[in-house]
């Protein structure tokens, strides 16, 4: 069984499925999965698949599960008492192959009752796609390139630059996500005197005793696309939510999903004072990196008191780089996903599971990285891009 507890996913699918509780209770979703890798053949592991997702959908949260995420300072009480009745319906998902030997996941269902299915779902295909095609892993070769990391980030004038796992999506294997880490621990430190800040993986965080990390992600600004009062104003509908929810906690604003161009015109003066940063996951992150610090400078918000998360397929040398252009202009964090869970020699699987659809309308992202987007209605993509004013690189 990969997947033996439900905490064994990122922390924004709990601080999203609490705003989701507590504001759009009657949203209904759709998710589709996507494999990038061209020529991976998935279909012959449906049937594994499908077992590891029954085995998913047999847990539930333990008691002292519940106690830890009712310790959380962001995490409310009557949520928690949600959790605790909680469990994953396989009804709601269905995984079928089709003739080109790729697979469809198709998720379908209330949003509170779908949101926790896409990590757990996306590290089963991982693990089930690796474990069938690399029955003797190099973990020799994913130890040496995880010492090299370790080694380059162990040098006088990067004490202070501090990294971060984001990679349960993607990772090799459940295991080698408990060793790198453990490794990360023992040779970075981890916490406020160390060098690796802690984890989005919330089971992790729980056992290893490290920071769990995250706010929000694309979906709950794709669906605030259906869910707000306008399509012009959805952004901002989500931001403003994200306020009621939080309070000015959880404030890092993801910036992406319309658009750099269009974050930056709905990021006024307000939300640059409420929210503590930005997060960016896609186009150039030098360029992204000065324009919001130039940003919060033009709406009279000292950059030194806000925060810059780099998320988008950083590797070590990548992250460095950006710590050296930015150190000592803003605060800093970096959160380094398949090039830290998935380094072991071999090509990682480029798979997602994307929100396409909210109460029967469609949803999409706008990209500024091309092959990110993801939507099942191009006129709908067309009509949204003219809306933002964008051209999308989807």
């Amino acid at each position: 069984m990969i997947i033996t507890s439900l905490l064994d996913t990122d922390l924004y699918k709990f601080t999203m499925m609490q705003v989701v509780l507590h504001q759009f209770p009657g949203a209904q979703v759709e998710y589709r999965f996507k494999c990038r890798n061209p020529g991976v053949d998935l279909a012959p592991y449906v049937d594994e698949i499908r077992s590891e997702i029954k085995s998913l959908c047999s847990l539930h949260f333990k008691e002292d599960e519940l106690a830890y995420l009712r310790s959380l300072r962001f995490i409310k009480s009557d949520f928690v008492d949600f959790l605790g009745l909680f469990k994953l319906n396989e009804k709601y998902i269905q995984v079928t192959p089709n003739l080109t030997g790729e697979i469809e996941i198709v998720i379908q269902g209330p949003w509170l009752h779908t949101i926790l299915f896409e990590i757990p779902v996306l590290a089963i295909v991982n693990e089930v796609y690796f474990r069938n095609t690399q029955r003797l892993p190099d973990l020799m070769e994913g130890r040496s390139r995880l010492d090299t990391k370790i080694k380059q980030l162990q040098v006088p004038d990067l004490k202070s630059l501090k990294i971060a796992d984001y990679g349960t999506r993607r990772r090799f294997s459940k295991y080698w996500h408990e060793e790198l880490l453990r490794v990360l621990i023992g040779r970075l430190g981890a916490g406020a005197a160390g060098q690796f800040a802690g984890t989005s993986n919330v089971y992790f965080a729980y056992m290893l005793g490290l920071t769990p990390l995250g706010t929000m992600a694309h979906e709950y600004l794709q669906a605030s696309q259906a869910l707000g009062p306008r399509l012009r104003d959805s952004q901002v509908f989500a931001f403003e939510s994200w306020a009621k929810e939080y309070r000015g906690d959880l404030g890092i604003a993801l910036s992406d999903v319309y658009g750099f161009n269009a974050f930056l015109r709905d990021f006024d003066m307000y939300f640059c004072k409420l929210f503590d940063g930005a997060r960016h996951d896609s186009g150039d992150p030098f360029v992204w990196g000065e324009r919001m610090i130039s940003h919060y400078r033009a709406n009279r918000v000292d950059p030194l008191t806000k925060t810059l998360i780099f998320s988008d397929g950083l590797t070590v040398p990548k992250t460095i780089e950006l710590f050296r252009q930015f150190n000592g202009r803003c605060l800093l964090a970096f959160g380094i996903g398949t090039n830290l869970t998935n380094d072991l020699g071999y090509e990682p699987l480029q798979i997602v599971i994307k929100m396409t659809r909210c109460n029967g309308q469609p949803v999409a992202k706008l990209s500024d990285t091309p092959g990110k987007g993801m939507c099942d209605d191009e006129k709908y993509l067309a009509y949204l891009a003219q809306v933002f004013e964008i051209t999308p690189a989807t």
